[in-house]
């Protein structure tokens, strides 16, 4: 004869920044507190554990006496990203380098052009009359 399950409450409560998760069942109760819902969370199975062996628990996680709360809840607060300060460039030590690069940011050590590559690209281009297809024409 299989003997039924009984099922193990877990019940939050958030007071100020923490929470306060009470875990009953087999006419035991323990309390326990963590500092957010994911926390809270974990504390409940670690509080779960002592109560009853792992493979014959059922445990119902209830905020405000509702299952749906507490998903809501918990799973706003898994999904939901840290926030995170925004990234800030310092400036330059001192405005030598826009000046050493003619304000182009500075290219990275091994990076270099060959000097042959560097001059041509700097020299200016000797512009060569186009030729109009009339006058290639009157030209054959």
């Amino acid at each position: 004869m299989r003997r039924m399950t009984e099922p193990i409450t877990a019940s939050y409560v958030q007071e100020d920044d923490d929470w306060k998760v009470t875990v009953s069942g087999s006419g035991k109760e323990l309390t326990g507190r963590a500092p957010g819902i994911i926390a809270a969370r974990d504390r409940a199975d670690q509080l779960v554990e002592k109560l009853s062996p792992p493979e014959r628990s059922t445990v119902v996680h209830l905020l405000n006496g509702s299952a749906l709360d507490f998903t809501a809840a918990y799973m706003t607060a898994r999904l939901t990203l840290p926030e995170i300060e925004p990234l800030e460039v310092p400036p330059p030590a001192n405005g030598k380098a826009k000046e050493k690069t003619g304000g182009k940011p500075p290219v990275p050590q091994g990076k270099e052009l060959p000097k042959a590559v560097d001059e041509a690209a700097k020299a200016p281009e000797k512009a060569e009359p186009a030729k109009t297809p009339a006058k290639a024409a009157q030209t054959s």
